[in-house]
């Protein structure tokens, strides 16, 4: 595959994530819940999640108003965090800021990404690395918050 192929393909996942986002209604009887607001450019994200017994994603709402890259990642970190723990969601929060930075992963590390490998391009244009991180700190944001219930 080329680059010219990998550019292709991950723009139709940023685009796909945009156009038709996941999870996007606030989660009823959330225990997690923070509103995230770009004030430079306008984007927001409102994340709100419902915890199983084990202390696992289970719902995920994640929705807000704001640019393809802000909101196509709000999308697609909703359905990778589901069946995560919070510590697990914290290491992909981490190893997610880092490809944003340019960090190189291994395979595997790559692979846990998922979709989110679409987003690491982002980083050849600095000013829109908030854009990419802005749902992601707001799942920050709710998880150091304590918890609703």
């Amino acid at each position: 595959m080329t680059m010219d192929d990998l550019d292709t393909l991950y723009g139709e996942i940023i685009l796909d994530h945009f156009r038709h986002p996941r999870n996007t209604t606030t989660v009823e009887h959330y225990d997690m819940w923070a509103e995230g607001y770009n004030p430079f450019c306008g984007d927001q994200v409102i994340f709100s999640a419902v915890l199983d017994s084990t202390a696992r994603f289970e719902k995920i709402g994640c929705h807000g108003q704001g640019c393809a890259i802000s909101q196509a990642s709000a999308s697609m970190m909703s359905e990778i965090l589901k069946g995560k723990t919070i510590d697990e969601a914290k290491a992909l929060l981490q190893r997610f800021r880092s490809a944003l930075r340019g960090e190189v992963f291994t395979e595997e590390e790559e692979e846990a990404l998922g979709e989110l490998v679409a987003l690491q391009d982002v980083r050849r244009f600095p000013i829109r690395i908030k854009c990419a991180l802005l749902a992601w700190s707001t799942l920050q944001d709710a998880m150091d918050q304590p918890m609703t219930s």
